[in-house]
Protein backbone atom coordinates (compact mmCIF):
# COMPACT_ATOMS: atom_id res chain seq x y z
CA UNK A 1 0.00 0.00 0.00
CA UNK A 2 1.44 3.54 -0.80
CA UNK A 3 1.37 6.76 1.56
CA UNK A 4 1.27 10.04 0.85
CA UNK A 5 5.71 9.83 -0.01
CA UNK A 6 4.45 8.28 -3.58
CA UNK A 7 2.60 12.27 -4.17
CA UNK A 8 6.19 13.22 -4.89
CA UNK A 9 6.80 11.70 -8.06
CA UNK A 10 8.65 13.16 -11.02
CA UNK A 11 6.17 15.15 -12.99
CA UNK A 12 4.05 14.90 -15.27
CA UNK A 13 2.50 11.36 -15.01
CA UNK A 14 0.82 9.59 -17.52
CA UNK A 15 -0.61 5.90 -15.49
CA UNK A 16 -2.26 3.10 -17.32
CA UNK A 17 -5.45 1.90 -16.36
CA UNK A 18 -4.10 -1.77 -15.98
CA UNK A 19 -2.05 -0.74 -13.27
CA UNK A 20 -4.64 1.35 -11.66
CA UNK A 21 -4.89 -1.41 -8.82
CA UNK A 22 -1.49 -0.15 -7.76
CA UNK A 23 -1.71 3.25 -7.61
CA UNK A 24 -1.96 5.31 -4.48
CA UNK A 25 -4.70 5.46 -2.24
CA UNK A 26 -6.76 3.36 -5.32
CA UNK A 27 -10.45 2.58 -5.17
CA UNK A 28 -11.20 1.97 -2.18
CA UNK A 29 -10.06 5.36 -0.91
CA UNK A 30 -13.12 6.61 -3.15
CA UNK A 31 -15.36 4.42 -1.35
CA UNK A 32 -14.08 4.89 2.10
CA UNK A 33 -12.21 8.42 3.03
CA UNK A 34 -9.60 8.32 5.75
CA UNK A 35 -10.43 9.90 8.76
CA UNK A 36 -7.91 12.40 9.85
CA UNK A 37 -7.26 14.95 12.38
CA UNK A 38 -8.21 17.97 10.92
CA UNK A 39 -11.55 19.54 12.25
CA UNK A 40 -12.96 16.47 12.71
CA UNK A 41 -13.53 16.31 9.00
CA UNK A 42 -13.74 13.24 6.14
CA UNK A 43 -10.21 14.25 4.25
CA UNK A 44 -11.12 13.49 0.61
CA UNK A 45 -8.69 13.07 -2.21
CA UNK A 46 -9.26 15.73 -4.93
CA UNK A 47 -8.82 16.32 -8.49
CA UNK A 48 -8.25 19.86 -10.20
CA UNK A 49 -8.51 20.59 -13.90
CA UNK A 50 -8.24 24.18 -16.01
CA UNK A 51 -10.40 23.91 -19.45
CA UNK A 52 -10.76 26.39 -22.17
CA UNK A 53 -8.74 29.28 -22.77
CA UNK A 54 -5.67 30.39 -19.94
CA UNK A 55 -6.33 33.51 -17.88
CA UNK A 56 -4.17 34.91 -15.12
CA UNK A 57 -6.21 33.70 -11.95
CA UNK A 58 -6.26 30.12 -12.48
CA UNK A 59 -2.81 29.20 -10.65
CA UNK A 60 -4.06 31.43 -7.56
CA UNK A 61 -7.67 29.35 -7.50
CA UNK A 62 -5.35 25.89 -7.54
CA UNK A 63 -2.86 27.19 -4.80
CA UNK A 64 -5.55 28.79 -2.50
CA UNK A 65 -7.92 25.16 -2.69
CA UNK A 66 -4.74 23.10 -2.32
CA UNK A 67 -3.49 25.25 0.77
CA UNK A 68 -6.94 25.08 2.77
CA UNK A 69 -7.59 21.36 1.44
CA UNK A 70 -4.36 19.75 2.59
CA UNK A 71 -3.71 22.53 6.11
CA UNK A 72 -7.60 22.24 7.18
CA UNK A 73 -9.28 19.34 5.89
CA UNK A 74 -6.37 16.81 5.55
CA UNK A 75 -7.21 16.18 1.39
CA UNK A 76 -4.83 14.92 -1.14
CA UNK A 77 -4.71 16.71 -4.36
CA UNK A 78 -3.60 15.69 -8.39
CA UNK A 79 -4.20 17.95 -11.47
CA UNK A 80 -5.12 16.86 -14.60
CA UNK A 81 -3.11 18.26 -17.30
CA UNK A 82 -4.67 19.58 -20.40
CA UNK A 83 -8.36 20.31 -19.13
CA UNK A 84 -10.55 17.22 -19.89
CA UNK A 85 -8.21 15.76 -21.99
CA UNK A 86 -6.03 14.83 -19.21
CA UNK A 87 -8.91 13.24 -17.30
CA UNK A 88 -9.83 10.93 -20.69
CA UNK A 89 -5.70 10.40 -20.87
CA UNK A 90 -5.45 9.68 -17.47
CA UNK A 91 -2.32 12.36 -17.26
CA UNK A 92 -2.10 14.37 -13.96
CA UNK A 93 0.60 15.67 -11.78
CA UNK A 94 0.83 15.07 -8.00
CA UNK A 95 -0.24 18.93 -6.25
CA UNK A 96 1.55 19.54 -3.07
CA UNK A 97 1.90 22.47 -0.43
CA UNK A 98 5.50 22.59 -1.71
CA UNK A 99 4.71 22.24 -5.64
CA UNK A 100 1.99 24.98 -5.34
CA UNK A 101 3.89 27.08 -2.67
CA UNK A 102 3.83 30.73 -4.81
CA UNK A 103 2.45 29.62 -8.11
CA UNK A 104 -0.45 32.64 -7.32
CA UNK A 105 2.05 35.25 -8.06
CA UNK A 106 2.26 33.86 -12.00
CA UNK A 107 0.21 33.59 -14.89
CA UNK A 108 -1.05 30.51 -17.11
CA UNK A 109 -2.11 27.28 -15.42
CA UNK A 110 0.55 25.31 -13.91
CA UNK A 111 -2.34 22.40 -15.18
CA UNK A 112 -2.12 23.78 -18.85
CA UNK A 113 -5.17 23.38 -21.13
CA UNK A 114 -7.34 22.59 -23.82
CA UNK A 115 -10.91 22.83 -25.40
CA UNK A 116 -11.82 19.21 -25.12
CA UNK A 117 -15.38 18.33 -25.08
CA UNK A 118 -15.76 14.94 -23.16
CA UNK A 119 -19.34 14.99 -24.05
CA UNK A 120 -18.27 14.33 -28.29
CA UNK A 121 -16.08 11.50 -27.47
CA UNK A 122 -17.61 8.48 -27.78
CA UNK A 123 -18.10 6.78 -24.26
CA UNK A 124 -16.34 10.07 -22.94
CA UNK A 125 -18.37 9.81 -19.65
CA UNK A 126 -17.80 6.40 -18.78
CA UNK A 127 -14.07 7.15 -19.24
CA UNK A 128 -14.21 9.87 -17.29
CA UNK A 129 -15.93 7.63 -14.65
CA UNK A 130 -12.79 5.20 -14.56
CA UNK A 131 -10.35 7.31 -14.53
CA UNK A 132 -11.47 8.96 -11.69
CA UNK A 133 -12.11 5.58 -9.95
CA UNK A 134 -8.97 4.16 -11.21
CA UNK A 135 -7.51 6.84 -8.89
CA UNK A 136 -9.35 7.02 -6.05
CA UNK A 137 -10.74 10.68 -6.73
CA UNK A 138 -14.20 11.93 -3.92
CA UNK A 139 -14.14 15.17 -5.98
CA UNK A 140 -13.50 16.78 -8.70
CA UNK A 141 -13.01 20.87 -9.49
CA UNK A 142 -13.25 22.58 -12.97
CA UNK A 143 -11.73 25.64 -13.78
CA UNK A 144 -13.42 27.34 -16.87
CA UNK A 145 -15.84 29.14 -18.63
CA UNK A 146 -19.48 28.00 -19.77
CA UNK A 147 -18.39 25.50 -22.36
CA UNK A 148 -15.94 23.78 -19.78
CA UNK A 149 -18.75 23.67 -16.68
CA UNK A 150 -21.07 22.01 -19.29
CA UNK A 151 -19.19 18.92 -19.05
CA UNK A 152 -18.92 19.71 -15.08
CA UNK A 153 -22.70 19.78 -15.49
CA UNK A 154 -23.10 16.31 -17.42
CA UNK A 155 -20.42 14.63 -15.29
CA UNK A 156 -22.75 15.99 -12.00
CA UNK A 157 -25.57 14.99 -13.91
CA UNK A 158 -24.20 11.22 -14.20
CA UNK A 159 -23.35 11.21 -10.80
CA UNK A 160 -19.79 12.23 -10.89
CA UNK A 161 -19.16 14.75 -7.37
CA UNK A 162 -17.70 18.12 -9.24
CA UNK A 163 -18.21 21.94 -8.65
CA UNK A 164 -17.09 24.48 -10.95
CA UNK A 165 -15.05 27.50 -10.27
CA UNK A 166 -16.10 30.36 -13.22
CA UNK A 167 -13.14 31.26 -15.52
CA UNK A 168 -13.46 33.58 -18.69
CA UNK A 169 -11.56 36.98 -19.46
CA UNK A 170 -14.48 37.66 -21.05
CA UNK A 171 -16.98 37.95 -17.71
CA UNK A 172 -19.74 36.91 -19.65
CA UNK A 173 -20.68 34.01 -16.89
CA UNK A 174 -24.12 34.35 -15.79
CA UNK A 175 -25.10 34.78 -11.66
CA UNK A 176 -21.20 35.94 -10.92
CA UNK A 177 -20.35 39.98 -11.12
CA UNK A 178 -16.52 39.31 -11.78
CA UNK A 179 -14.57 36.61 -13.18
CA UNK A 180 -10.74 36.58 -12.14
CA UNK A 181 -8.64 37.43 -15.27
CA UNK A 182 -11.02 40.82 -16.31
CA UNK A 183 -9.14 42.76 -14.24
CA UNK A 184 -5.80 41.65 -15.37
CA UNK A 185 -7.20 41.90 -19.40
CA UNK A 186 -8.59 45.02 -18.89
CA UNK A 187 -5.28 46.17 -17.58
CA UNK A 188 -3.37 45.17 -20.53
CA UNK A 189 -6.11 46.29 -22.88
CA UNK A 190 -5.84 49.94 -21.34
CA UNK A 191 -2.35 50.22 -21.05
CA UNK A 192 -2.43 49.37 -25.09
CA UNK A 193 -4.86 51.99 -25.68
CA UNK A 194 -3.12 54.76 -23.57
CA UNK A 195 0.15 53.98 -25.98
CA UNK A 196 -1.90 54.07 -29.02
CA UNK A 197 -2.97 57.98 -28.17
CA UNK A 198 0.56 58.70 -29.35
CA UNK A 199 1.03 57.37 -32.03
CA UNK A 200 -2.44 58.09 -33.19
CA UNK A 201 -1.84 61.56 -32.84
CA UNK A 202 1.24 62.09 -33.81
CA UNK A 203 0.46 60.56 -37.26
CA UNK A 204 -3.08 62.03 -37.17
CA UNK A 205 -4.43 58.60 -37.70
CA UNK A 206 -7.36 56.71 -36.71
CA UNK A 207 -6.13 53.50 -34.98
CA UNK A 208 -8.58 50.27 -34.44
CA UNK A 209 -7.93 47.88 -31.29
CA UNK A 210 -9.88 44.74 -31.73
CA UNK A 211 -9.77 43.44 -28.02
CA UNK A 212 -11.18 40.38 -26.77
CA UNK A 213 -15.18 39.34 -26.15
CA UNK A 214 -17.29 36.80 -28.13
CA UNK A 215 -20.54 37.76 -27.11
CA UNK A 216 -20.08 40.48 -24.62
CA UNK A 217 -18.68 43.36 -24.74
CA UNK A 218 -17.30 43.73 -21.20
CA UNK A 219 -13.38 44.15 -22.05
CA UNK A 220 -14.42 46.77 -24.58
CA UNK A 221 -16.51 48.51 -22.09
CA UNK A 222 -14.12 48.57 -19.28
CA UNK A 223 -10.75 49.29 -21.30
CA UNK A 224 -12.49 52.11 -23.75
CA UNK A 225 -13.66 53.94 -20.90
CA UNK A 226 -10.99 53.93 -19.23
CA UNK A 227 -8.40 54.37 -21.77
CA UNK A 228 -10.55 57.59 -23.23
CA UNK A 229 -11.55 55.62 -27.09
CA UNK A 230 -13.31 58.01 -28.79
CA UNK A 231 -15.56 55.00 -30.06
CA UNK A 232 -16.18 52.08 -28.46
CA UNK A 233 -18.56 49.04 -30.25
CA UNK A 234 -19.38 46.11 -27.80
CA UNK A 235 -21.29 42.56 -29.43
CA UNK A 236 -24.10 43.62 -27.68
CA UNK A 237 -25.37 46.12 -30.29
CA UNK A 238 -24.78 46.29 -34.83
CA UNK A 239 -22.50 48.47 -35.58
CA UNK A 240 -23.79 51.55 -37.05
CA UNK A 241 -20.94 52.53 -39.72
CA UNK A 242 -22.45 56.34 -40.24
CA UNK A 243 -22.44 56.60 -36.38
CA UNK A 244 -18.64 55.67 -35.88
CA UNK A 245 -17.62 57.96 -39.03
CA UNK A 246 -19.39 60.80 -37.23
CA UNK A 247 -18.08 60.68 -34.04
CA UNK A 248 -14.33 60.25 -35.71
CA UNK A 249 -15.11 62.92 -38.37
CA UNK A 250 -16.39 65.30 -35.19
CA UNK A 251 -12.59 64.56 -34.10
CA UNK A 252 -11.34 65.86 -36.90
CA UNK A 253 -13.35 69.03 -37.07
CA UNK A 254 -12.62 69.72 -33.46
CA UNK A 255 -9.32 70.34 -33.10
CA UNK A 256 -8.08 66.67 -32.73
CA UNK A 257 -6.94 65.41 -35.62
CA UNK A 258 -6.86 61.78 -34.21
CA UNK A 259 -9.37 59.05 -33.12
CA UNK A 260 -9.06 55.85 -31.18
CA UNK A 261 -11.77 52.91 -31.69
CA UNK A 262 -12.25 50.00 -29.40
CA UNK A 263 -13.67 47.20 -31.13
CA UNK A 264 -14.95 43.57 -29.68
CA UNK A 265 -13.44 40.63 -31.55
CA UNK A 266 -17.15 39.65 -31.21
CA UNK A 267 -18.95 43.01 -33.22
CA UNK A 268 -21.53 42.39 -36.35
CA UNK A 269 -20.12 44.54 -38.87
CA UNK A 270 -23.28 45.64 -41.45
CA UNK A 271 -24.00 43.08 -44.04
CA UNK A 272 -20.84 40.77 -42.90
CA UNK A 273 -21.66 39.97 -39.40
CA UNK A 274 -18.65 38.49 -37.09
CA UNK A 275 -15.41 38.05 -38.93
CA UNK A 276 -14.15 34.46 -38.28
CA UNK A 277 -10.81 33.28 -39.36
CA UNK A 278 -11.32 31.57 -42.65
CA UNK A 279 -8.61 28.77 -42.45
CA UNK A 280 -9.47 27.75 -38.97
CA UNK A 281 -11.62 24.96 -37.71
CA UNK A 282 -14.39 25.23 -34.98
CA UNK A 283 -13.24 23.87 -31.79
CA UNK A 284 -15.01 20.83 -30.21
CA UNK A 285 -17.94 22.68 -28.66
CA UNK A 286 -18.67 24.24 -32.37
CA UNK A 287 -17.32 27.70 -32.11
CA UNK A 288 -15.07 29.50 -35.18
CA UNK A 289 -12.24 31.76 -34.29
CA UNK A 290 -13.06 34.97 -34.16
CA UNK A 291 -10.50 37.38 -35.57
CA UNK A 292 -9.81 40.39 -37.92
CA UNK A 293 -12.79 42.79 -37.43
CA UNK A 294 -10.46 45.11 -36.55
CA UNK A 295 -8.50 44.83 -40.16
CA UNK A 296 -12.00 45.06 -41.18
CA UNK A 297 -13.53 48.04 -39.43
CA UNK A 298 -10.21 50.08 -40.50
CA UNK A 299 -10.30 49.18 -44.15
CA UNK A 300 -14.42 50.25 -43.91
CA UNK A 301 -13.64 53.59 -41.80
CA UNK A 302 -10.64 54.27 -44.49
CA UNK A 303 -12.96 53.94 -47.46
CA UNK A 304 -16.06 55.74 -46.24
CA UNK A 305 -14.60 58.66 -44.38
CA UNK A 306 -11.18 59.21 -46.24
CA UNK A 307 -8.97 59.33 -42.92
CA UNK A 308 -5.94 56.99 -42.69
CA UNK A 309 -6.75 53.89 -40.53
CA UNK A 310 -4.76 51.46 -38.58
CA UNK A 311 -5.63 48.20 -37.22
CA UNK A 312 -4.10 46.67 -34.12
CA UNK A 313 -5.32 43.11 -32.61
CA UNK A 314 -4.14 42.74 -29.27
CA UNK A 315 -5.44 38.78 -29.29
CA UNK A 316 -3.77 36.53 -26.33
CA UNK A 317 -1.28 39.47 -25.05
CA UNK A 318 -4.40 40.28 -22.84
CA UNK A 319 -4.50 36.67 -20.95
CA UNK A 320 -0.94 36.65 -20.84
CA UNK A 321 0.99 37.45 -18.13
CA UNK A 322 1.52 37.89 -14.36
CA UNK A 323 -2.05 38.69 -12.90
CA UNK A 324 -3.10 41.97 -10.93
CA UNK A 325 -3.49 42.31 -7.31
CA UNK A 326 -7.43 42.17 -7.30
CA UNK A 327 -7.25 38.86 -9.97
CA UNK A 328 -4.92 37.18 -7.57
CA UNK A 329 -7.16 37.80 -4.41
CA UNK A 330 -10.31 37.17 -6.24
CA UNK A 331 -9.24 33.92 -7.81
CA UNK A 332 -7.83 32.76 -4.41
CA UNK A 333 -11.36 33.41 -2.52
CA UNK A 334 -12.86 31.37 -5.07
CA UNK A 335 -10.38 28.65 -4.54
CA UNK A 336 -11.41 28.60 -0.80
CA UNK A 337 -14.98 28.88 -1.82
CA UNK A 338 -14.87 25.85 -4.17
CA UNK A 339 -12.60 23.54 -1.32
CA UNK A 340 -15.11 24.11 1.06
CA UNK A 341 -18.27 23.30 -1.83
CA UNK A 342 -16.23 19.85 -1.84
CA UNK A 343 -16.66 19.24 1.72
CA UNK A 344 -20.15 20.55 1.87
CA UNK A 345 -21.01 18.23 -1.14
CA UNK A 346 -22.32 20.91 -3.29
CA UNK A 347 -22.05 19.35 -6.33
CA UNK A 348 -23.45 20.23 -9.48
CA UNK A 349 -22.63 23.94 -8.43
CA UNK A 350 -20.43 26.46 -8.80
CA UNK A 351 -18.89 29.47 -6.79
CA UNK A 352 -19.51 32.84 -7.94
CA UNK A 353 -19.12 36.28 -6.63
CA UNK A 354 -22.19 38.45 -5.17
CA UNK A 355 -21.37 41.61 -4.22
CA UNK A 356 -18.72 41.33 -1.65
CA UNK A 357 -19.37 37.61 -1.48
CA UNK A 358 -18.38 34.76 -2.65
CA UNK A 359 -21.12 32.30 -2.33
CA UNK A 360 -22.35 29.39 -5.17
CA UNK A 361 -25.27 28.72 -8.02
CA UNK A 362 -26.17 25.85 -9.96
CA UNK A 363 -23.96 25.31 -12.44
CA UNK A 364 -27.14 25.01 -15.05
CA UNK A 365 -28.21 28.65 -13.77
CA UNK A 366 -24.65 29.54 -14.61
CA UNK A 367 -24.27 28.48 -18.08
CA UNK A 368 -28.18 29.01 -19.06
CA UNK A 369 -27.18 32.44 -20.99
CA UNK A 370 -24.32 34.76 -20.98
CA UNK A 371 -23.76 37.84 -19.08
CA UNK A 372 -24.29 40.78 -21.33
CA UNK A 373 -23.93 44.24 -21.05
CA UNK A 374 -27.47 46.47 -20.84
CA UNK A 375 -28.68 50.17 -21.11
CA UNK A 376 -27.00 50.52 -18.05
CA UNK A 377 -23.64 50.57 -19.73
CA UNK A 378 -24.90 51.94 -23.17
CA UNK A 379 -25.77 55.07 -21.38
CA UNK A 380 -22.03 55.54 -20.19
CA UNK A 381 -20.58 55.02 -23.63
CA UNK A 382 -23.36 57.27 -25.03
CA UNK A 383 -22.88 60.06 -22.71
CA UNK A 384 -19.03 60.03 -22.73
CA UNK A 385 -19.63 60.20 -27.06
CA UNK A 386 -19.44 63.42 -29.17
CA UNK A 387 -22.50 64.75 -29.19
CA UNK A 388 -22.92 64.14 -32.92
Amino acid sequence: MCGKESLMRVRPVTIPLDTRALHCTGVESAKNPVEKIHSGEVAMRVALLTGGGDCPGLNAVIYAAVKKGINHYGDEFIGFLAGWRGVLDNNWIPLTLDGTDGIQLKGGTILHSSRTNVKKVPGGIEKVQEVLRANGIDALIALGGDDTQSVTLALSEHGIPSVGVPKTIDNDINGTDTTFGFDTAVSIATEAIDRLHTTADAHNRVIVCEVMGRDAGWIAYASGVAGGAHVILVPEKEIDIDHVIALIKYNYDHGKHYAIVVVAEGCHLPEVGQVVNPDAKLDSFGHARLSGIGEALASLIEKKAGYETRSVNLGHTQRGGVPTAYDRTLGQRYGLHAIDMVHEKKWGRIAVLHGLDITDIPIKEAIATNRRLDRRFFDVIADLEAKV
